[in-house]
């Protein structure tokens, strides 16, 4: 980092070498101002008011405006000369606790560098010291003209000068306050501090300027030639008189949602709000089985009948359920005139039966009688 001032440090009768850096960076976006009509940028120029004629850097001076409004010339002469002890030195007075420094007087924030080795060991005695003694350092130093107030604290490793207001540069919070007593009560301090207690704390690291980078994709959407849209602006109440109680209430529901969007059905008071869900498709086996099919007789009974899809699903599962299958599908189809296909079948195989013992009977007698009659023949004889 560059630095911005060169100087030392005066504690006691140790003198620190030390650099000045700026700690803080603005990370703010700039414009230029331009001439509508054609898109040409307005410069300013260092106009002479008496003669009217435009005057370089080198020919401007600085003067003090009288009351009267005469201008008294001062000269950087004039002001070398004056009696200005932390012109190169931060001057320590005292050391206090730091919550004596009241944070309206924070201004400006550097880093102390050591200035070289043999800087080293003071730098780090004074340091430590600040460390163990839990205190901050006033000190008086001089910058760009005028002598200011400062305090040195320690960031991590590295002494740290906030630049300070002087006292007298604090105004008083006149006419801040609300006009008139105004009576608080303590249900609204107890939502209050649930408020608090529910937005809890940040990590600083995390918090970032949100318009910085809207302006930033706006400057980037308008160089790609793309259109912009307006945002719809936020409801802020317009400063309406509202129910404190019910703001607080709703702004409790609110933190705990953004802190805990899983629990935020049960932390929004019991809307009896009920969570709608889609429906999930079942697999093929499933929705197969499933299928069925109702319709209305003429006599308006209702019958309801299973799809022949189940018994495909199950077929590959058992051989049994094949055969199961093919009996079930041909008593189906036969339903109407299984009996009388049963009783044909029945009076035929019997009809059959006595056919075949009649022919064996008459074929067996045929034979016996044959054998008989030459043994009548011999017994005549």
């Amino acid at each position: 980092m560059r630095s911005i001032w060169n100087g030392a440090i005066s504690f006691g009768l140790v003198s620190i070498p030390v650099k000045l850096v700026n700690a803080t960076e603005n990370h703010s976006i700039s414009f230029r101002q331009i001439h509508l009509a054609d898109g040409g940028r307005i410069r300013y120029r260092k106009v002479c008011e008496l003669d009217e004629e435009e005057v370089s850097g080198g020919e401007i001076g600085k003067a003090y405006e009288d009351a009267d409004g005469t201008m008294i010339p001062i000269t950087d002469e004039d002001l070398a000369q004056l009696p200005l002890p932390t012109a190169k030195t931060i001057e320590i007075v005292a050391f206090v606790p730091a919550d004596r420094i009241d944070p309206l007087q924070m201004d400006a924030a550097y880093y102390l560098s050591a200035n070289g080795v043999p800087a080293a060991k003071p730098y780090t005695l004074l340091r430590e010291a600040l460390k163990r003694s839990d205190r901050v350092a006033v000190a008086k130093y001089a910058l760009r003209g005028r002598e200011r107030l400062g305090m040195l604290r320690v960031v991590d490793d590295v002494i740290a000068m906030h630049g300070l207001l002087w006292p007298d540069e604090i105004r008083a919070p006149e006419d801040a306050a609300p006009d008139g007593d105004v009576t608080v009560r303590d249900a609204e301090l107890d939502l209050a501090d649930a408020l608090m207690d529910t937005l809890g704390e940040v990590d600083m690291d995390s918090l970032h300027d949100d318009y910085r980078e809207a302006v930033e994709e706006l400057v980037a959407a308008k160089a790609a030639g793309e259109i912009v849209l307006p945002a719809e602006p936020e409801d802020t109440g317009d400063g309406k008189v509202i129910d404190l109680i019910a703001a607080l209430e709703n702004s409790v529901r609110a933190a705990r949602k953004s802190r805990n969007a899983e629990g935020a059905g049960d932390d929004d008071g019991g809307s009896g709000m009920a969570d709608v869900h889609p429906i999930k498709k079942t697999s093929s086996k499933t929705s197969g089985t499933a299928k069925k099919t109702t319709h209305r007789t003429p006599t308006g009974k209702t019958v309801t009948r299973s799809g022949s899809s189940t018994a495909k699903k199950s077929a590959p599962k058992s051989t049994g359920a094949k055969k199961s299958t093919s009996t079930t599908k041909k008593s189906a189809g036969s339903a109407g005139s299984a009996g009388s296909r049963t009783a044909a079948k029945k009076t035929a195989k019997k009809t059959a039966t006595k056919t075949a013992t009649k022919k064996r009977a008459a074929s067996s007698g045929g034979t016996t009688a044959k054998k008989t009659a030459p043994s009548r023949k011999r017994t005549s004889a």
